[in-house]
């Protein structure tokens, strides 16, 4: 059962189209929660969209507020067990706000390219971009398991 070398599990994460955050909140409590998300220069990004929501303050948001380590996962299952894998990316979040129209500089940039690369990933987004907040995560480690090596 072969781990995959760090480039194969990079290239593996970016293909896929959704992954699993998992979050801590202030007490210790894990949150786990489906999303898509792009890479933006050397980090992966995520925003909160139009689609409903129980509360514009998500819990994923409020605990990465709390405590910024954070794990996303990506995997792939299959009746036939030589073709299982998956790969996890562990790091540090950080919530970029949306900007309210006058602000310029790092904040507004960081927004903006997180959207853009939202928008370059999934056509959905084109037409109505995600609005609310993004978060950013800067990966620390990246690790990769497979049943069988790729041919």
């Amino acid at each position: 059962m072969p781990d995959m070398d760090e480039n194969q599990a990079r290239r593996r994460f970016l293909a896929a189209r959704v992954a699993t955050l998992a979050t801590v909140d202030a007490e210790g409590r894990p949150h786990l929660v489906p999303l898509v998300f792009a890479r933006c220069g050397d980090e992966l990004v995520t925003a909160v969209d139009h689609k409903p929501k129980r509360s514009p303050l998500l819990r994923r948001l409020r605990n990465i507020a709390a405590r910024p380590a954070v794990c996303l996962l990506v995997d792939a299952y299959d009746e036939d067990w030589e073709r299982l894998w998956w790969v996890r990316a562990d790091g540090e979040a950080r919530i970029v706000p949306p900007p309210d129209g006058r602000e310029r500089g790092e904040v507004a940039h960081a927004y903006a390219a997180a959207v853009d690369a939202l928008r370059d990933k999934y056509p959905q987004y084109r037409n109505r971009p995600p609005d609310g907040p993004v978060t950013v995560i800067t990966v620390h480690r990246w690790r990769g398991w497979q049943a069988a090596p790729e041919p």
